[in-house]
């Protein structure tokens, strides 16, 4: 097919040779089929921001970094150039992420390279050798969806280890490879991905990730409808207890402390007396 206008310019520098085809339009990216030589790869090209329907909301921006001071004041200035240095931030963050996972032990696209907002990236591929099928398209048998539900359960683990949470994690954007006769699942799409200790929403980002995991697994495997993985993990991290070798049980209760009512008692009477003096000070000015 004829190259679009934004891989026009890979061809051009020797990153690769030919677009094979589109594989998919999302609502941050649009994604070819290219070849490089003898390889296959994921060219994914990010759309410009007045574009997305995935806007860069702030409960996902919240706290990024940027190296350069003058970017990061432009930014918090919103400038035109501000707006492009946010523009290269959301989209460099995807590849930070491929890269900080990859380095953990988590199964997420290898990156090849990043150049004029064009990810090239490894290509997922199923049995036969195509593009790999994202979760929402296949069925599971109970026990595939359990086998399924808690190695992915370990991968949010790995990555909340790493201090990555997914923040849009769900059954669209894992995909089911398949290599040396077995399946695995692939977490892709990672643009929105926010740091676990420097974003104020990442707990609940990563609670949404978990029974997102949940409530898709659990059509499957109704049993997994009750588990808790989410503030199970979550609580374990914000102790400084959880690691990749922490063994879940999917179940959680907030912990009871007993409420001592003669404490709460003594502080009314004496907000009380404070009030009552505070009145009369008042009244004999």
């Amino acid at each position: 097919m004829k190259a679009p206008a934004r891989l026009q310019s890979l061809i051009d520098e020797g990153l690769i040779d030919t677009v094979v085809r589109q594989l998919m339009s999302g609502k941050e990216a649009m994604v070819f089929v290219v070849r490089n030589g003898e390889q296959t790869l994921c060219a994914k090209i990010y759309k410009e921001a007045n574009n997305r329907s995935f806007r860069q909301a702030v409960d996902y921006t919240e706290n990024r970094k940027v190296k350069n001071s003058r970017q990061a004041r432009a930014m918090a200035k919103g400038t035109r150039f501000g707006r492009q240095a946010q523009e290269a931030a959301w989209q460099s963050a995807e590849v930070d992420a491929l890269y900080r996972l990859a380095a953990a032990g988590v199964r997420v696209p290898r990156p090849y390279n990043f150049h004029e907002g064009v990810l090239l990236m490894e290509l997922v591929t199923d049995a036969h050798g195509d593009a790999a099928p994202r979760l929402n398209d296949v069925a599971f048998t109970p026990g595939q969806a359990l086998a399924h539900h808690a190695t992915l359960v370990a991968e949010v683990v790995r990555m909340l280890c790493a201090g990555v949470v997914h923040g849009d994690l769900s059954e669209f954007n894992i995909l089911l490879a398949h290599a040396d006769g077995q399946d695995f699942t692939v977490i892709i799409d990672l643009p929105q991905a926010v740091d676990a200790a420097g974003n104020n929403h990442a707990q609940r980002m990563l609670l949404r990730d978990v029974a997102n995991l949940r409530d898709f697994f659990g059509q499957f495997a109704p049993e997994l409808l009750t588990t808790r993985y989410g503030p199970e993990m979550w609580s374990l991290y914000q102790a400084g207890l959880l690691s990749h070798e922490t063994v879940l049980t999917g179940h959680f209760e907030r912990a009871q402390t007993a409420v001592d009512m003669q404490s709460v008692l003594r502080e009314i009477d004496d907000a009380r007396a404070e009030d009552a003096a505070r009145r009369l000070r008042m009244a004999l000015a």
